[in-house]
């Protein structure tokens, strides 16, 4: 991204100065519009600093501070994780973004997946070249966050125990059940199952009990308390035959009854994935 300097007023000074000074790059139309004490000319000031090169707007009402460091020609970019959190409020990064994030996946996908309890007027984004996928969660279900830091700016994406019960809940936003697969066997050495056990209970899905439990049998994936582990996976399981793959267009499938599953997508493929 390129953008040519023109020199700032004293008044568009200040307003960078005091804005950038909150720890934050990102703003609201309405957070200027107070800093000028409601001048209706706020708007204006902004697509000029705009058309500066000093603010880059990242969609209707909200705007980001271009940083210093991004030089004379204003050339930089802004990690994705980070974006995430000016684009909506409250934000984590989940889903796929998270899977990599966490090394659970090697793929790297092509799109930023985003959590928010926060209603949406758009759930699909492109800002400064990079595709946001935007996701509204119930509140009760908007849990298992931690801090992280891009550099120096922090941002929010779920704990790796949250982002694959997230994943076998959307395994259309995982990149489906062979990636989420894939994350289970690579993140069972590591991740904290006790942990993950309250999550699943607090969760509240029969379909997200089902398919880790069949996963773990069906992969044959090692983790602490294994038998007991799974006999309490099956107290949350619900009545009815779930998919395993929802976002599979595939139908047909055995049925295994003892985790209500429907098996429609290729066994030995899935097997062979991994």
């Amino acid at each position: 991204m390129k953008r040519n300097v023109v020199s700032l007023s004293s008044a568009e000074t200040e307003f960078l100065s005091r804005m950038a000074a909150r720890g934050q790059r990102g703003f609201t139309v309405d957070e200027a519009r107070r800093y000028w004490n409601d001048d209706p000319q706020t708007p204006k000031r902004l697509a000029r600093l705009a058309e500066k090169g000093w603010l880059e707007r990242l969609e209707r009402g909200r705007y980001m501070i271009v940083p210093l460091e991004a030089g004379p020609d204003r050339e930089w970019s802004e990690d994705a994780y980070i974006l995430a959190g000016y684009l909506v409020d409250p934000a984590a990064v989940a889903y796929w973004s998270a899977l990599h994030y966490w090394n659970l996946t090697e793929q790297v996908p092509r799109t930023a997946y985003v959590q928010t309890t926060a209603p949406l007027r758009e759930h699909h984004k492109v800002v400064l070249g990079i595709r946001f996928r935007l996701v509204r969660l119930k509140e009760e279900k908007f849990f298992g966050l931690k801090r992280e830091l891009a550099g120096a700016q922090p941002f929010q994406v779920t704990d790796p125990e949250k982002t694959l019960l997230d994943s076998l809940d959307r395994l259309d936003l995982a990149g489906g059940v062979h990636e989420a697969a894939r994350a289970l066997r690579q993140g069972a050495g590591t991740l904290d199952w006790d942990r993950l056990d309250a999550y699943l209970k607090r969760l509240g899905s029969g379909a997200v009990a089902k398919r880790l439990g069949f996963l773990v049998e069906a992969l044959d994936v090692s983790l602490p308390g294994r038998s007991s582990r799974l006999s309490r996976w099956q107290q949350l399981v619900t009545s009815g035959i779930s998919r395993l793959d929802p976002s599979s267009q595939r139908k047909d499938g055995r049925i295994v009854t003892r985790w209500g599953i429907r098996i429609n997508v290729d066994e030995d493929a899935l097997g062979a994935a991994l």
